[in-house]
C-alpha cells in the first residue's frame, strides 16, 4: 500500500514553469481538459490544500477497505445502488499548496505525466465535469417537504420509527463566469473550521462543499475519531456559544445519534474509547451539538476499525434515522427526490495526513448554468413542519453565500 508521503518521496516531482510551480486552478484546468477526475480538499483548521488526480478509469468500489486502499479519494453515495455507485479517485498525481509541485505516483507512465504536466502549463479554459445529460432532478417545494414532515412526524407517534431525516434541495443559478477554483478559495476562507471540498468526475458531475461532520477518521497518529452532530440553530453573527440554549427537540435528536455510535461501538465490542461532549460548536452560520469519540489504535488492537465503524455507520443517524431501515423506506418512499452523493460521505483515503471520510453536507451540484443546494433536518415527534423548512433554509445558506460573493 503506497501512502501519500510514500508518493512524494519515491515519485516524481513535475514542477511548472513559473518559480513557484503550478497553481491549484492549473492543476484543476488541465484535469478537466484532459477529462480526468480530480478532488481537492482541506482539513479543518489547515493550511494546506491538497488535491489528487486520477489517469485511467475504473474507479468503482465496493464498500471500501481502507486499511488496504491505495491513496486516494472517496465519494460513496447516500445509497449505493444502480444508480450511484461508490467512487474511488486513484492518486496518481498529487499536489499541495505548500509545496506547489504536481508528483507522479510510482508507476505512473512518464509519458502520461508529462502529457498532463504540458497540458497545465497551457490550459486556460474554465470548465468543470457537468452531470450526466439523462441525468433527471426533481425539487422539493416548501409546500411537499413541509406535508413530508407531518407525514414523518405522524409515523414517529405511531411507533414506526424514532427519528427520520427529511431532505429537500433547491435549483440556483451560477453567478456569470463562474470558477470553480474561485469559489473553493472563497469557502477556504469564510469556513476555516469544515472540510472544504471540490470533486469533479467525467459522467458524474461535480460537487463542491464545506461540511462539519467527520463520519470516520484516522490521522496519522493512528487515532481514531468520529462525532455525533445533530441539533441546528443560527449563530446569529457570532462564534460565542456561551449563550447558547437549546430546545429538548434538540438535545434528544443529538442524543440519538450520540447512542447510535456507542451501539456500533457495542457490535464491535470496543469497550476502549474516549467521550467528549456535548457540546455547542459553530460550523459556518450555523450551531450544532456535538460529542467527539476518540480511540488510540497504538493501545487498542484493532487494525481494522475504521472499515468496521463505515460500515456499521453510514448512512447515520444524523441523514437517515434511527431505525435506520424504517427510515431509510420512509425517506425512499417520502422525500420526492434523489439525493444522490448528498449525505454519502467523501475524503482522503491514506493521505500523508491519514484517512478523513466526512458526510457530504452544506454542499451543492454544478450543473451546466445552476448549482443544486441540498438540506435536511432530523424529525422527531415534537418537530414542527414549518420550524423544519426554515432549518433548511438556513442550511442552505452556507452553499447560497458563496454563490452570492464569488464573481
Amino acid at each position: 500500500m503506497q501512502t501519500q508521503e510514500a508518493l512524494y518521496t519515491s515519485g516524481n516531482a513535475l514542477s511548472g514553469d513559473t518559480p513557484g510551480g503550478f497553481s491549484l486552478q492549473q492543476i484543476f484546468r488541465a484535469a478537466m481538459a484532459q477529462h480526468h477526475a480530480v478532488a481537492v480538499w482541506r482539513l479543518p483548521n489547515a493550511e494546506v490544500t491538497h488535491a489528487c488526480v486520477s489517469l485511467l478509469p475504473g474507479m468503482v468500489v465496493p464498500q471500501p477497505n481502507l486499511e488496504h486502499s491505495p491513496f486516494g479519494f472517496l465519494l460513496c453515495p447516500f445509497v449505493a445502488d444502480a444508480q450511484h455507485d461508490n467512487l474511488f479517485i486513484k492518486g496518481d498525481l498529487s499536489y499541495n499548496t505548500g509545496l506547489c509541485q504536481l508528483t507522479a505516483a510510482p508507476g505512473t507512465p512518464e509519458t502520461v505525466a508529462s502529457a498532463f504536466r504540458k497540458v497545465a502549463s497551457e490550459t486556460t479554459d474554465n470548465n468543470w465535469h457537468p452531470a450526466p445529460p439523462a441525468s433527471q432532478h426533481s425539487y422539493q417545494q416548501e409546500a411537499s417537504f413541509k406535508a413530508a414532515v407531518a407525514r414523518a412526524v405522524e409515523a414517529i407517534r405511531a411507533g414506526e420509527m424514532e427519528k427520520v431525516v427529511m431532505s429537500r434541495n433547491y435549483l440556483e443559478p451560477l453567478p456569470p463566469a463562474f470558477d470553480p477554483i474561485v469559489a473553493l478559495e472563497a469557502m477556504l476562507q469564510v469556513y476555516p473550521r469544515a472540510f472544504v471540498s471540490l470533486v469533479s468526475i467525467p459522467g458524474v458531475g461535480t460537487w463542491m462543499g464545506a461540511s462539519p461532520e467527520i463520519l470516520v477518521s484516522v490521522d496519522e497518529e493512528k487515532v481514531f475519531r468520529t462525532v455525533a452532530l445533530a441539533g441546528t440553530q443560527p449563530a446569529a453573527g457570532t462564534t460565542s456559544v456561551a449563550n447558547a440554549s437549546w430546545r429538548q427537540k434538540e438535545i434528544e435528536e443529538q442524543a440519538m445519534v450520540e447512542r447510535y455510535i456507542l451501539k456500533c461501538f457495542k457490535a464491535l465490542r470496543l469497550r476502549d474509547y474516549t467521550e467528549v461532549g456535548p457540546r455547542t460548536v459553530v460550523a459556518g452560520n450555523l450551531m450544532h451539538l456535538r460529542t467527539d469519540f476518540k480511540v488510540n489504535l497504538k493501545e487498542v488492537d484493532f487494525p481494522t476499525l475504521g472499515s468496521d465503524m463505515l460500515q456499521l455507520l453510514h448512512p447515520t443517524s444524523a441523514v437517515c434515522g434511527l431505525p435506520k431501515e424504517p427510515s431509510l423506506q420512509f425517506i425512499q418512499d417520502n422525500e420526492g427526490y434523489d439525493r444522490s452523493f448528498y449525505s454519502g460521505y467523501l475524503g482522503p483515503v491514506n493521505s500523508t495526513n491519514g484517512t478523513h471520510l466526512y458526510v457530504n453536507l452544506r454542499c451543492m451540484e454544478i450543473l451546466a448554468r445552476h448549482a443544486i443546494l441540498y438540506a435536511g433536518a432530523g424529525i422527531t415527534a415534537e418537530s414542527d413542519p414549518a420550524h423544519e423548512w426554515q432549518e433548511t433554509q438556513h442550511k442552505m445558506q452556507t452553499m447560497r453565500r458563496i454563490l452570492t460573493n464569488v464573481h
